[in-house]
């Protein structure tokens, strides 16, 4: 059995890792990172520190021209700010629809891909960190359990009943998912959430605010 992780460096897929990676050991577990045309590269910089820091294979694919018509102000080319407030204002102001920070049909496009070099590779799972904080009012439509379960189906009969998905948080909350991550003894201070690229988090996008709720939680004091 092999597994294959969308991989961004960041708390959820890296408690994905962790936990692959005790379930199959090493040798059996990819990590691959998804390059989209964010405005940093300090996501993928901590993917490569933590993907060494278990020793486990690490790709990398360039996805960034999909995604050049969108105006998702997490993309380099955007005019649009990134919201500097919790999720939960953001969706008071977009009446329930997505968040700005929503890359469009991400999850969509990144399984599907991670579905073609998975079977390539002989894998049996892929593994992604949807949880149901990010689905919550809608603001990451493609992190539902609906979404999931029609993802999943659509790999495993569109692969032959050769692969399937896993998201192991998706009933999950970010605070439950750190609790998890403490147990597999995670090294969360290689990660990275924060919407910007500065030498620390901002402490105040709508990702860093999560993030660290879920590590007060939970008794970490990190940021």
């Amino acid at each position: 059995m092999k597994a294959l992780i969308l991989f961004s460096g960041g708390v959820d897929s890296t408690t994905a890792l962790a936990m692959a990676v005790h379930e199959y050991g090493k040798d059996e577990v990819i990590a691959l990172s998804i390059s989209y045309g964010q405005k940093h590269i300090k996501e993928i910089e901590a993917a490569d520190n933590i993907a060494s820091y278990y020793g486990v294979t690490h790709m990398k694919l360039d996805m960034q021209a999909i995604f050049e018509q969108s105006n998702c102000s997490l993309l380099t080319h955007s005019d649009r700010e990134i919201p500097m407030e919790s999720y939960k204002e953001q969706l008071d102001k977009t009446g329930g629809n997505p968040v700005s920070t929503y890359v469009p049909f991400r999850n969509g496009l990144f399984l599907s891909a991670a579905a073609s070099i998975a079977l390539s590779k002989e894998c049996s799972y892929i593994y992604y960190g949807a949880h149901k904080d990010d689905a919550a009012g809608n603001a990451y439509p493609d992190c539902s359990e609906v979404f999931n379960n029609a993802i999943n189906t659509a790999i495993y009969e569109g692969s032959g009943r050769q692969l399937k998905v896993i998201a192991p948080f998706i009933t999950s909350t970010k605070a439950d998912i750190v609790k998890k991550g403490i147990e597999l003894k995670v090294p969360y201070e290689k990660t990275w959430s924060c919407y910007f690229g500065g030498e620390k988090p901002c402490g105040k996008c709508g990702t860093c605010l999560d993030r660290k709720k879920a590590f007060e939680i939970n008794g970490l004091d990190l940021i």
